[in-house]
């Protein structure tokens, strides 16, 4: 292994793969290659060979193209680029909007057969934005090479490409950013829904800001995590509401909303079953100790919700140490991109609550999870998958999950 690095190879595309791929074959070897289409025959140069099983491969000429391909929406990310010069995560550019759907349908519904063995249609619905999947980024990190350009990095690299636009930003955002400044550190952009457009390029301690869904306003750290599409926060409140079955919801049950950040979902679940202070218990739990501290302002209006600071895993744990269970409740569950895992589904499981809804932003562990579940009695009631990341491999997901 190592012969073949910098090799050029032709290939034929034949079917995406996760992680914003797409798979070929080359002398009965799989290929992973970038910044192509199925369909396409592209010429490719070996990235990596370490691996027996596989290679990686870039893009560099496209011999013949698919009928989706267009001009990449960043010329930064461009196949005619150099792979090594191409800025990352935009990774889906150079596809049509409507093909980029099919093609994160595709992912999604694979990894739900052969993770879980089910057998869904489920599509990847387009969100409010541009219709070329631009201008959405409420939130860039830029990062800071050794002279102090500042830019993206490049795709699987941490070497900073410096670009002269930043499209898949707001506008607000594009505008902001110091591209040609110079700096020691990364830059954080963060457009909030009232207020100008945050550069933070240092660890000095910045206000909350204010985010709006609707009627409703949540503070947060401006560091902090909230979801980057303009329109993803309204999304998912708006599905996480209407993927809650109403006939099993019981406002009197301890209901959870876990690794709830700062209320966002757990306040969905008391708008959708109503907004008197008695109206509903729900319980948001999150580690970080500045985002659970604010998440109790926000859920200020429910005197029956709480906030408390804990990992997930611990938390659960300690009911199921203290004899507790979650009869009749209804539990929001929003991991990180690793999905719940094993040990937190065996915990929550054991505690036996009517329903879950899982909020996903990877296909493979949602999937995965999905197959833990099952083994516990637990079933996938339905789903939905919205695209929240436009131009890019990412897709959300919302999943009812029941008992029975």
């Amino acid at each position: 292994m190592g012969d073949h690095l910098g090799q050029l190879i032709e290939l034929e595309i034949s079917n995406v793969a996760h992680g914003g791929v797409m798979v070929a074959r080359h002398e009965g070897r799989v290929v992973f290659v970038s910044d192509a289409i199925p369909g396409e025959t592209v010429r490719a140069v070996v990235t990596d060979d370490s691996k027996a099983r596989f290679w990686r491969a870039d893009t560099v000429d496209v011999l013949a193209a698919s009928v989706h391909r267009q001009e990449h929406v960043w010329s930064a990310a461009s196949v005619d680029r150099r792979p090594e010069d191409r800025a990352g995560g935009a990774e889906f550019g150079h596809i049509t909007p409507e093909h980029q759907r099919e093609l994160k349908r595709r992912v999604l519904a694979d990894a739900l057969a052969r993770m879980a063995g089910i057998d869904s249609d489920v599509v990847v619905e387009a969100v409010p934005g541009r219709t070329d999947g631009t201008g959405w980024r409420t939130r860039v990190r830029l990062h800071a090479a050794e002279d102090g350009t500042i830019g993206p990095f490049a795709a699987r690299s941490h070497r900073v490409i410096r670009v002269h636009d930043l499209p898949l930003a707001t506008d607000a955002v594009a505008a902001a950013a110091p591209l040609d400044g110079k700096f020691t550190g990364p830059v954080d952009l963060v457009a909030p829904s009232e207020g100008p457009v945050l550069v933070l390029s240092d660890d000095r301690d910045v206000p909350p800001i204010t985010e709006r869904v609707g009627d409703r306003e949540f503070r947060l750290d401006a560091r902090g995590f909230w979801q980057v599409h303009s329109s993803a926060a309204a999304t998912l409140t708006a599905a996480v509401q209407e993927a809650i079955l109403p006939g099993t919801f019981d406002a009197n049950a301890p209901n959870l909303d876990l690794y709830g950040g700062v209320g966002l979902l757990a306040a969905a679940v008391g708008d959708r079953f109503g907004t008197d202070g008695a109206g509903i218990r729900i319980t948001t739990v999150e580690s970080d100790a500045r985002a659970t501290g604010l998440a109790g302002e926000n859920l200020a209006d429910w005197n029956r919700a709480s906030a408390v600071t804990s990992r997930v895993d611990r938390y659960l744990t300690r009911l199921r140490v203290d004899g507790r269970r979650l009869d009749g409740a209804t539990v929001v569950l929003d991991p990180p991109r690793s999905g719940a895992g094993k040990g937190v589904v065996n915990e929550l499981s054991a505690l036996a609550p009517a329903q879950v809804i899982y909020v996903a932003c990877d296909p493979v562990a949602l999937a995965r999870d999905l197959d833990l579940f099952a083994a516990k009695g637990y079933r996938l009631e339905r789903i939905r998958a919205f695209d929240l990341f436009p131009n890019t491999h990412h897709v959300e997901a919302v999943a009812s999950i029941v008992h029975g």
